[in-house]
Parts: structure tokens; sequence; C-alpha cells
């Protein structure tokens, strides 16, 4: 069985998230033997771009806000993080799993997938998509990187954030599907009982040994 190396943090800046994973990426790139690592985390608010996003889908002028918000090498369009919201970032050797982004992707999915049925809920997938809906609302976003088969960036599935952050965008570039949060659903649900599950999913998932740093 694999290991991977799971860092749980609190509270995390964007740009310090960011080059933590490029620094792990790097590193790998050097020595692909090196452990996977597993990054879980929330970010103050912050909105962050694809490399090919269109600001069209931004509701305020990038250049006069003061909203904070970043260009990064993901796919996708633009998002939105803040508290409430749990991110995880799998810095993954895919040599040691498949070499398939589609594959991986699905992946992804099905870690929600499976942390959100521990709560009665049934998360799906749409077609032509990427992400997990409850009841016609995205409540989990998933963009990657991926360079020479190691992963960064990944999924950030919604808790119990303030989704008013949301209203500035087009979330993801879809206009026609809402935002949603698992809250709206389960009012109690804490972020530190996603954030157990989300580890016990994740390494059904990928059947790795996750050991805590």
């Amino acid at each position: 069985m694999r290991q991977c190396y799971v860092k749980l943090q609190d509270l995390v800046p964007y740009q310090v998230a960011w080059e933590q994973q490029r620094s792990l990426v790097a590193e790998r790139l050097l020595n692909p033997e090196l452990d996977d690592v597993l990054l879980l985390l929330e970010h103050p608010p912050v909105y962050t771009l694809g490399t090919g996003s269109s600001e069209d889908f931004l509701k305020f002028d990038p250049q006069e806000s003061k909203w904070e918000l970043y260009r990064t090498e993901r796919g996708g369009e633009v998002t939105y993080h803040c508290p409430g919201q749990l991110v995880a970032y799998p810095i993954l050797n895919l040599h040691y799993y498949r070499q398939d982004l589609h594959w991986y992707l699905r992946q992804l999915e099905e870690v929600i997938i499976r942390v959100v049925a521990q709560y009665g809920l049934e998360g799906k997938r749409i077609s032509g998509l990427t992400g997990v809906w409850i009841k016609g609302y995205k409540v989990a976003a998933i963009a990657i990187k991926v360079k020479r088969w190691i992963t960064m960036h990944g999924f950030a599935l919604n808790v119990c954030p303030d989704l008013e952050g949301f209203s500035r965008i087009v979330p993801c570039g879809i206009p026609d599907k809402p935002v949603g949060s698992l809250s709206q659903f389960l009012p109690d649900l804490q972020v530190e009982t996603v954030r157990q599950d989300i580890l016990i999913a994740f390494a059904e998932v990928f059947g790795v040994d996750l050991i805590h740093k």
C-alpha cells in the first residue's frame, strides 16, 4: 500500500498554500520516489482563476477591487474559497495509480460522494461537468494541474461557508447551476467532522496508507 503524508492545517493564506504545493511538486519532479502528500485546509476569502479562465465571469473589476484574486496554473474557471470550505490539495504521482486524468477527476468526485453519503446525502455527477451536486446545488468544485503525472490543486467542499462571496462571480463559469453547502441540508455539521471523513474516504478511494505529519 502506497504511503501518503497528511498535513492538516487550519486557515492558510492562498499564496502560502500555493507555494507549498509548488515546492512539493518540484521535489517530486526531481525525485519521483518521494511519498505522496495530502494538504487539507481552509482559506481566508479569495478568488482564483484557472490558467485559461475568462475574467468575463467576474462581477467586479479586478483592477479596482478589494478582493484578493490569483490566476493559477490549474484548469477550470473562477472559483471562491473562504472559511467553512475544506480544500484538499493532493500531491500524487499518478505513475503509481493510473496515468489517466479523466480517471483522476472521477476519483476526486468519488471521495466527495462517499463523504456526503456518510450524512445520508446523495452526491451526484453531471455529465460533461466536473464536481459534485446535491439536489441541484454544487457543493464541491474540482480543478487540477498535472505535470509529468504529478498532481496539484484539487477539490473544495462547501461545508458551512458564507456563500455570499459566490455572488460576485459566475462560479466555475456555469450560470445556471447554483452553489450550495452541506449546512443547507445539515445545519449542525462541523468542519472538523467532515475533515476526518475526507481522510477516510480519500484513503479508501486511492488505496493509500495515510500518515499524519
